[in-house]
């Protein structure tokens, strides 16, 4: 791939089983408009929860990927391998004060908390704690009344004021793994990613992500998230519920099937091979043509590309 410009994208799956119609969407969207832009495309396994990983997944997803004519630009990066730098960048933020450590249970909360966009809003019970032992407790970080608001490039602009509509919010888990707010923050940052082209179910999530760049200092991406890929019941697809798994066996079919639901231009007759339709997808892909669902786009299951 040649770069002409600064555009950094990536794709970041979880190995947690086989890549599904829904990713293999994200994918889609987020290879054609690096293309457009001439900018570099990097993969990432966002494997920080181990505990979630099945034993060769993540070298599955990475040779469908290769089939359906998916090419990128560094290393893979594994989130499992960069434990001392999450760390590194956790005992910053409890140095400052930032961050503290939580031993509240679920019930507690619970008990206590009202609902906010994502779930309970935690009500802060664990803010004055001094403790520095981690053990078997979570780390959260301190959040305030600022307005937070990005502009998507779908969505248009969403703001959210984190400490009234979230909370003090996990970044570091009791099990001992870095929680994936932390995670991603770090990696797109370390990694130089300016771009971010992902699933609408990240959306309400990425005020926190932002937050978390402000105080670290870190550069922030441009946001575009696309429409999830549903089932019948309206369930976003998952690759623990095995749901609609894309076969390397017919690449074609399945690219055809994502552009479609992308709400792209129609292919021509052809085109007749994996180059050529990348070809037309560089030259004629438009994220302007892709709009909101009034209600969740499911996914026909005789249209999806499916193992045999």
């Amino acid at each position: 791939m040649a770069h002409t410009t600064d555009y950094r994208g990536r794709f970041a799956p979880s190995p947690t089983g086989s890549l599904h119609f829904g990713s293999l969407v994200a994918a889609v969207a987020s290879y054609a408009d690096t293309l457009q832009h001439q900018g570099s495309w990097l993969v990432r396994m966002e494997d920080v929860d181990e505990s979630r990983t099945v034993k060769g997944s993540a070298d599955e997803i990475l040779h469908t990927l290769e089939a359906f004519g998916f090419e990128w630009d560094q290393p893979v990066l594994y989130q499992s391998q960069r434990k001392s730098r999450y760390r590194e960048i956790l005992d910053q933020l409890q140095r400052q004060s930032l961050a503290y450590a939580c031993s509240c249970s679920r019930r507690k909360i619970a008990q206590q908390a009202l609902m906010g966009l994502e779930g309970l809003i935690y009500p802060g019970t664990c803010r004055q704690t001094t403790t520095a032992n981690l053990s078997s407790k979570a780390v959260r970080l301190r959040t305030g009344m600022e307005e937070i608001c990005f502009e998507d490039r779908i969505h248009g602009k969403h703001c959210q004021v984190l400490e009234k509509d979230v909370g003090d919010f996990i970044i570091h888990r009791t099990d001992g793994y870095t929680a994936y707010q932390l995670a991603v923050v770090v990696d797109d940052a370390d990694q130089g990613i300016n771009q971010v082209v992902r699933g609408a179910d990240l959306l309400l999530s990425t005020p926190r992500q932002i937050y978390l760049q402000k105080l670290l200092e870190f550069p922030q991406p441009a946001y575009t998230h696309i429409p999830l890929v549903t089932d019948a019941r309206g369930r976003k697809l998952s690759k623990q519920d095995r749901a609609h798994p894309v076969s390397a066996d017919s690449p074609l079919s399945g690219l055809k099937s994502a552009w479609k639901f992308l709400q792209q231009a129609p292919l021509p007759a052809g085109p007749g091979s994996i180059q050529e339709f990348w070809q037309w997808a560089t030259s004629t892909w438009d994220i302007a043509r892709i709009t909101t669902p009034a209600r969740p786009q499911h996914a026909a299951t005789e249209a999806l590309p499916h193992r045999q």
